[in-house]
């Protein structure tokens, strides 16, 4: 029976000062603190999403340029290679054209 009554008597303290504290920090305007809340909590909600979109357009950009980077680097090879190619491969290519005239 003494617990229940010194839970309830911290119970209610808590509460008060609780009340105490908004009372002091909102004023007579109290009641208004709720709307204020969930105006704060919905902007908070939409920086966090503004901030996870320009994230990931940020992440696939940088995905795109590098995959074109990549790709770039890959044609460059390419063009390396064919520039460098042994030459004893064209002219067996041009023997076998000379052959069938």
């Amino acid at each position: 029976m003494a617990r229940d009554y010194d839970s309830q008597l911290l119970e209610s303290v808590a509460v008060r000062r609780r009340r105490m504290r908004d009372a002091l920090l909102y004023g007579p305007q109290r009641a208004r603190r709720t709307l204020d809340e969930r105006l704060g909590k919905v902007f908070a909600g939409i920086a966090i999403a503004a901030v996870l979109c320009a994230g990931c357009v940020g992440w696939s950009f940088l995905q795109a340029t590098l995959a074109k980077q990549k790709a770039e680097q890959e044609k460059q090879r390419q063009q390396q290679e064919q520039l460098y190619a042994p030459a004893s491969a064209t002219p067996s290519a041009g023997g076998a054209r000379g052959e069938e005239r």
